[in-house]
């Protein structure tokens, strides 16, 4: 086997292997032991981050900044994962906001000078366009992070009258117009809530008293479903405009709630939380005579309380 073929697989094969030793290693490429420690070496070299350890059960090990065998790409493919990563420069913050920008980096240095030059047109022919936002998102590396794990994490979360502390276990991170969700099961709340991560202010280890629940099976696709308590919704029906529709596809992302019709209106029927209708209140009193709420009735008398608040502010002006 030539040395170049050899060394790109014992690449492969230390990144897949938690631990291996170098007998194991010769035996499988069918090498000396000689032979494979200058191998090793010279993945050292090539910025494999290998570590040894010596003693009877002793042998290689590579540590968690794992390098990938080189990987070939067409100029098409190279070209659409440059923009991938380049369409989440809006976003002031993102999980892998680091690795990202060095992706970005390293995928423009090493194209050939035609690519880039086609990279440096494209770049002021399309865009990925959302929302401008101030919010500050900085734990959502945790956040994933402790989804992933199954792992319990104490967040201190601002509402809109004070700060909670609150033990919560991640089912994951979603971004829609331009702000960043994690919907978690809260063990203060004792079910599923979904919180504004601009809105988590800090973020450390959970109690240890309390025990993870088992939700490898519960993700971004079915957590509303799965924990759903219909005793704590409420049946909303509201029709939309045209300009209706536009706005809620970009608020209500996720929630399926929203339905269209061929000539671009659209309503909403469906179940929402019943702690949320002070937000959907909101919603639609911005939406004006774009939205025409038929129930519940509850919702049509949170919007008629705070439309009042606000004619008291005008109250006398002219």
């Amino acid at each position: 086997m030539p040395k170049s073929k050899r060394l790109l697989g014992l690449m492969m094969t230390v990144n897949r292997k938690k631990k291996f030793t170098v007998k194991e290693l010769a035996q499988e490429f069918g090498v000396s032991s000689r032979t494979i420690l200058r191998d090793l070496q010279e993945l050292g070299e090539l910025g494999v981050p290998l570590y040894s350890e010596v003693g009877p059960h002793g042998g290689y090990q590579v540590l968690n900044e794992r390098i990938l065998p080189p990987i070939a790409f067409t100029e098409e493919e190279a070209v659409a994962l440059f923009f991938a990563c380049h369409a989440l420069r809006h976003y002031s913050f993102i999980p892998f906001e680091t690795e990202a920008s060095s992706a970005l980096g390293k995928f423009y240095h090493y194209m050939s000078g035609d690519v880039r030059d086609r990279i440096d047109q494209m770049k002021n022919r399309v865009d990925f366009v959302i929302p401008a936002r101030q919010a500050e998102s900085p734990y959502l590396s945790s956040l994933l992070d402790a989804s992933v794990m199954q792992k319990v994490v104490r967040i201190g979360y601002k509402s809109q009258e004070n700060v909670t502390v609150r033990d919560i276990q991640p089912i994951g991170i979603y971004a829609s117009s331009g702000l960043w969700y994690c919907p978690a099961y809260c063990f203060l709340r004792g079910g599923v809530r979904l919180f504004r991560c601009d809105r988590i202010v800090s973020v450390e280890e959970g109690d240890p008293g309390i025990h993870p629940l088992d939700l490898r099976s519960i993700h971004l696709g079915n957590w509303e479903d799965a924990f759903s308590d219909k005793s704590q919704y409420t049946r909303c029906r509201v029709q939309l405009s045209e300009e209706g529709v536009r706005v809620c596809e970009a608020e209500l992302g996720r929630r399926g709630l929203l339905q269209v019709r061929e000539d671009g209106t659209g309503w909403i029927d469906g179940e929402i939380p019943s702690s949320e209708i002070p937000y959907f209140a909101r919603l639609f009193i911005g939406l004006g005579s774009d939205a025409e709420v038929a129930e519940p009735p509850e919702l049509i008398d949170c919007m008629k309380v705070k439309l009042k608040e606000l004619l008291a502010k005008y109250d006398g002006q002219v």
